[in-house]
Order: C-alpha cells, then structure tokens, then sequence
C-alpha cells in the first residue's frame, strides 16, 4: 500500500474526517469509471460510488492493512454494482441518447480526463465498438473484463477483488476474450 494512503487511512481510523475526504478524493474518478462502465448508468454510477464511500467509512476500522487499499475499495463498489445490476436486469448502452442530456450518448457523459473537444472527436471506430461490445456481456464476464482491461488490475488483483480463484478469473477473462471476438469479428 502506499505511504500517503496508510497515513490516510490511519488519520481517518482516528476521525480526521480531511483524511477521510483526500481518500474520497484519490478514488472518486477511478471507481466512477467502474461503476459507469459496470452499470452503464451515470446515475446508477454516481450513486454507487457514494454507497460505496458510505461503506468504506461505516467499515474503515475492518479494513486489513496487510490488503492493497484500492483492491478492498474496488472489490466493495463492484459487489454494489453487480447487486444493482442483478436487481434492475435491463441493458443500457453508452450509445444510446441520454434523456437527461438531449444530443448527448453516454461517452459523452464519462467524467473528463483533461480531454478537449477535439480530442473526444478522435475516439476511434474500434474502441466505441469494443466498449460497447463489453457492455453487452453477461455480468460474470463484464465484471473481470473491465478490471482486466479497463482498470488494468492483475489476475490476482481481480480474484482479491471478487473473491474468487484466480483460476476462475483466468477462465471467465478467456471466455470474455472469446465472446467479445465472436461479438466483433464481422465488425471489425
């Protein structure tokens, strides 16, 4: 874990609600990215990472400092996010127009990286077709492709994360590669 995250956490632990909210601010971003990619719901999202904020500050005091930070806070928002895709059972895609936002599909909606508008014109063919494509997945193979390839986690960091066998996750990243190649082939 890093120095600046444990001494974080350790502030926190002792009420320093400013440490608490440097955490928040660390991972807002990352596990908005998640949760929107996971739910495809900018909404859905945002209120995921908040129960998931809520959650790490009821629970900061279980929390296992021999654990890697991020992947106890990442394994938390995607449990929420598959309970809230299990729950809701519908499709959303980020091509679809928002209601909220007429004109805009829900590319448009992720949160910026310093992009400017140009640099939004520039996103290729492939990659909307191949985040859409991982959008489409069965939520068993959805979860461990986005953190495979989307969060970049290690096998073993998506087996803490979900609490499964990294033999399991080997499995479900094949047949996801699989599905998606199946899902691509005639597009590409």
């Amino acid at each position: 874990m890093k120095p600046v995250e444990t001494r974080l956490i350790r502030l926190a632990l002792k009420g320093d609600q400013r440490a608490f909210a440097e955490i928040v601010d660390m991972y807002k971003d990352k596990l908005f990215h998640l949760a929107f990619r996971m739910t495809g719901n900018r909404q859905e999202a945002e209120d995921a990472v908040q129960e998931t904020f809520l959650r790490v500050y009821k629970n900061l005091d279980r929390y296992d400092e021999n654990q890697k930070f991020s992947t106890w806070i990442y394994r938390i928002t995607t449990n929420l996010c598959i309970d809230r895709l299990r729950k809701r059972r519908a499709i959303y895609s980020l091509d679809a127009e928002s209601a909220d936002h007429e004109g805009l599909d829900g590319y448009a909606m992720l949160p910026s990286d310093d992009r400017t508008p140009e640099s939004e014109l520039l996103l290729s063919e492939t990659q909307r077709l191949i985040q859409e494509s991982i959008a489409t997945l069965p939520i068993k193979y959805k979860s461990v492709m986005i953190l495979r390839y989307l969060q970049d986690l290690s096998l073993q960091e998506i087996s803490d994360v979900l609490d499964m066998p990294v033999t399991t996750i080997k499995t479900r990243v094949h047949r996801g590669r699989e599905f998606l190649r199946k899902k691509l082939e005639h597009k590409l």
